[in-house]
């Protein structure tokens, strides 16, 4: 039973940190094409 709980923990955790970096991917991403079109401006 404990490792149930674990592995749904565990899953939890895994789900957050996927959120997190996809949000962080499209910040990076956001930031990027400000500078390339001040570059470009």
């Amino acid at each position: 039973m404990a490792n149930n709980v674990e592995m749904k923990a565990h899953e939890g955790t895994y789900v957050g940190f996927l959120s997190m970096l996809k949000w962080g991917i499209a910040l990076v991403a956001l930031i990027a094409a400000v500078v390339i079109l001040l570059i470009a401006g």
